[in-house]
């Protein structure tokens, strides 16, 4: 294990990079819409996860039909993130979508765990929600400053932005309480991301026409489905069989810092002193949720999740981790 860890850690900072390039990617194809986008990295990514984990599909058939409604829940989930994701950084900018959508998904999460199974929302989490809505507003201001007409755009942004944390945390819980239920982790990623990429293929067919008019937009199709969404996961769970999950969480505040700086050094975006104060403030909320439980126990009368608790799991509470991150 511990000769190991260095070689997981490395697979997990990897993989925390390569997502954050994501948004800077899509700006490399200005014709393209967000919406084929985000159809064609988490469509084409999903379907291949479904491809890979095929044997185990087959052998979780029965209990992926008993949660045949968690599955649907996380497949919906897995194709509105994507298009929420990348449509805020079509209207925001790439730094401000990408916090927004990164920052308010360890907060849902929190929001999840209290509604769906009894959990009280600890000081913790009261403290991360303010930091987080203060370096939002933050945000907001520091693009305010130059044009006031970019209200409208930069709540459109902040909006899906919430939408595509909120699903974002809803896959991941979905995935865990499948995988808390006896069905194993690439049963259960295959099934929900596998018919999330289904359920986005006819908006892929509808928008996603301009992806082939040049090369370097098939380029950047390819990349995003290929790379950060691909052979991100597949790293991820190479590096989650040498680290805690504790530790992979906390490792991945990487990624919005690197989506953040590659906006402002590849993209040309421009951040006044009130955005990276912003920036700063949400990175504070994301360690808050990282190193404390944002939930504690659930109530007496609360169900606990068939196939008993994980031990491990103890350090992600409010953080939301994606299927492929667990």
């Amino acid at each position: 294990m511990s000769r190991g860890l260095p070689l997981g850690a490395a697979a997990i900072l990897v993989t925390s990079f390569l997502w954050g390039t994501t948004g800077t990617a899509a700006t490399f194809a200005p014709g393209v819409g967000p919406l084929a986008i985000g159809a064609a990295a988490l469509g084409i990514g999903g379907l291949l996860q479904a491809v890979i984990a095929v044997p185990a599909l087959r052998r979780a058939r029965p209990g992926l039909r008993r949660h045949a409604s968690l599955v649907a829940a996380g497949a919906l989930s897995v194709a509105v993130y994507p298009l929420a994701f990348y449509s805020s950084m079509h209207l925001g900018g790439v730094a401000i979508g990408t916090v927004v959508s990164l920052a308010s998904a360890p907060l849902a999460s929190g929001v999840l765990e209290r509604v769906l199974e009894g959990r009280s929302l600890s000081r913790w989490w009261m403290l991360a929600a303010a930091l987080g809505i203060a370096g939002s507003i933050l945000l907001c201001l520091s693009r305010l400053e130059g044009s006031p007409a970019a209200v409208l755009p930069l709540a459109g942004s902040i909006v899906l932005g919430l939408v595509a944390g909120a699903t974002y945390a809803t896959y991941s819980w979905v995935v865990h309480r499948l995988m808390a239920s006896g069905v194993e982790r690439a049963a259960s990623m295959g099934a929900v991301f596998g018919t999330g990429g289904a359920l986005l293929l006819p908006v892929l067919l509808l928008t996603g026409a301009p992806l082939l008019a040049t090369g370097q937009s098939i380029a950047v199709a390819a990349y995003m489905a290929l790379v950060p969404m691909f052979l991100g996961y597949l790293l991820f769970g190479y590096g989650l069989t040498r680290v805690r999950p504790s530790t992979a969480t906390t490792l991945t505040l990487s990624e919005p810092a690197v989506a953040a700086l590659l906006a402002v050094l590849v993209v040309g975006e421009h951040l006044t002193a009130a955005g990276w104060a912003g920036l700063a403030t949400i990175a504070a909320a994301l360690v808050v949720l990282a190193v404390a439980p944002a939930t504690s126990g659930p109530r007496p009368d609360a169900a606990e999740p068939v196939g008993g608790r994980d031990p491990d799991d103890e350090g992600l509470r409010g953080v939301p981790v994606p299927p492929h991150r667990r």
